[in-house]
């Protein structure tokens, strides 16, 4: 299997993963919130802010998938490396928070490092070689 064929087969499975994990933020946060490693669900009205979390992951998905189906690899490589920073962000928000170490480390940041990863993978099979000019020879002068 080419380079390339392994990083659209990862891509395209982070786009699916986030896309999945932000609908069930948005459509049942209150199953999907203990799996994200804060030790308390939100009280009052702080169950909205994680449908703006699942709006977010919704969101970056789309903008992956956007990229990945219009062809823009080197664009998607990039995208690939700043979204990882959401993941390493929800990381330190569980750390922060005195929530789950092995799910800070084992789900967030084990995927921000496999999303950056990914990228700088596409960016390698993407990136413009440089070629050397042609040797003079006699025929040439």
């Amino acid at each position: 299997m080419t380079l390339k064929k392994i990083n659209t087969v990862l891509a395209a499975a982070f786009v699916l993963f986030i896309l999945w994990f932000g609908t069930e933020f948005i459509l049942v946060p209150e199953t999907t919130a203990p799996t994200f490693g804060l030790p308390n669900y939100p009280s009052g009205d702080g169950g909205g802010f994680l449908v703006v979390k699942g709006i977010r992951d919704v969101v970056l998905a789309l903008v992956l998938g956007v990229l990945l189906l219009t062809g823009h690899r080197r664009a998607l490589g990039w995208a690939l490396l700043v979204e990882a920073f959401a993941a390493y962000g929800d990381m330190t928000t569980v750390l922060a928070h005195h929530g789950s170490v092995a799910t800070a480390l084992g789900v967030h940041a084990l995927t921000a490092t496999a999303m950056a990863a990914t990228g700088l993978s596409i960016l390698r099979e993407t990136r413009k070689v440089a070629t050397a000019p042609a040797a003079l020879t006699p025929q040439s002068v």
